[in-house]
């Protein structure tokens, strides 16, 4: 079959797919959403909103923008939830628009906007609307480099991010001060659920669990520029630009994922504007990359459940200051190495932690960069570190402290889950 004949194939089932993204959840819960969002006083929107219903592009957009003003008009926190719920609506609104107009890979922008700034109640439909967008972007995307250069190229022939092992001793002087010279985490090779929930989920204690990746379709497909470009590289996501969030210069970004990528391949680990992926919920968004994860069983301990799944993805030099988590903690790494310092959660008080109730969970300390006289209590402090390999997980327990450097192009998962004793909080 020649490319001619196959693009018109494709055509074909591509004019064969719906033209219309279907929204059953809005459709029934508009008048409901509507009359909430009156009582927080956004009459404005409303109308707006009624004439994005009726086909107004600009109507929508205007509605999408007036929520975004309301999301951005104080912390995340005090947030009025019918406001996120607000920004999801016209999201698809914009979206149901572009995809009428045959724009599928803006319609999949729209949604994702929704995905990562909307609220919950719309969240089906933003889903199933991202699913029927996504394939048609995809189809169109393949149909026009059909008889390209790269027409024939697959995932095998694309650019590693770590294709070669990285000697540690060489990234040794970029390590904080004293770094692997004291305790090492330990590790555990194929460690029994038995084994982890007597040894170091009931004492609150961290360990290494090697060989437990081996059926991560990730494992294999997330080294692949072109197989993430494929699969998501039209999609937007948020990132982190600048050294880590306690700096000054440090600001978000939303670019698309094949953006992102380019960055990771040009960035270096001394870049003011290195470029991170971090604590992101990818794989609520990008459900095809969901499918690449196993959720460990050791998750499952303590009869809590699974808080938060988030992806961390960057260049070396990445670095996560010293902080610490409410929740268990398996960090899975499944690109790169990365090196990891914890500190116990009974040393609070010695790591000074913000005042601030935002950055009460972070400490004033930059392991990178210690102030002896400010801070003399964390000189001599006891604390156990390791290098993270590629397809070994690191337990975290609660409320342990660590900081986190990547030594390489790193892509890892963590898994937060509660206890049956905490599974109530928040």
């Amino acid at each position: 079959m020649s490319a001619t004949d196959t693009t018109g194939s494709a055509a074909c089932g591509v004019e064969a797919e719906k033209d219309v993204l279907e929204t059953p959840v809005l459709d029934s819960e508009r008048p409901n959403l509507l009359q909430r969002i009156t009582e927080e006083g956004g009459y404005a929107y409303v109308r707006m909103a009624m004439l994005a219903s009726g086909g107004d592009m600009r109507a929508a957009e205007a509605a999408k923008e007036m929520a975004w003003e309301q999301l951005h008009s104080g912390p995340w926190h005090s947030v009025v939830p019918v406001w996120r719920d607000a920004y999801a609506m016209a999201c698809l609104h914009v979206a149901k628009l572009h995809y009428a107009a045959g724009e599928f890979s803006l319609a999949v922008r729209a949604l994702d906007m929704g995905l990562i700034m909307g609220g919950l109640s719309l969240r089906d439909d933003l889903n199933s609307a991202i699913k029927t967008a996504s394939k048609r972007a995809r189809l169109t995307i393949a149909t026009s480099k059909l008889g390209s250069e790269d027409d024939g190229k697959d995932d095998k022939q694309s650019k590693l991010f770590v294709s070669e092992e990285v000697d540690v001793a060489e990234l040794q002087h970029l390590l904080p001060v004293m770094s692997l010279s004291s305790k090492m985490v330990g590790r555990r090779s194929s460690l029994s659920l038995e084994a982890f929930l007597h040894d170091y989920f009931l004492p609150g204690f961290p360990v290494i669990i090697s060989d437990c990746m081996a059926d991560w379709p990730a494992k294999s497909k997330w080294n692949n520029m072109n197989y993430l470009k494929r699969i998501a590289g039209f999609r937007t996501i948020p990132v982190e630009v600048g050294k880590n969030y306690l700096c000054q210069d440090w600001k978000q970004e939303l670019i698309t994922f094949s953006e992102f990528l380019d960055r990771i391949q040009s960035d270096d680990c001394t870049s003011a504007d290195t470029t991170y992926l971090a604590q992101h919920p990818l794989f609520d968004q990008i459900q095809e990359l969901r499918h690449d994860i196993i959720v460990p069983d050791y998750c499952f301990a303590g009869g809590g459940e699974m808080r938060s799944l988030n992806a961390w993805f960057g260049p070396a030099g990445t670095v996560t200051p010293l902080h610490h988590d409410p929740h268990h903690n398996i960090l899975a790494q499944v690109v790169g190495k990365k090196y990891v310092r914890l500190y116990s959660a009974s040393l609070s008080e010695e790591l000074y932690p913000h005042a601030e109730s935002m950055l009460r969970n972070s400490s004033q300390v930059d392991l990178d960069n210690v102030d002896e006289k400010e801070f003399p209590k964390v000189v001599n402090l006891e604390f156990l570190d390791c290098i993270l390999n590629e397809g070994e997980m690191l337990y975290i327990p609660p409320r342990w402290w660590h900081y986190v450097r990547s030594l390489t192009t790193s892509f890892s998962v963590s898994f937060w889950w509660s206890d049956i004793a905490n599974s109530s909080a928040s």
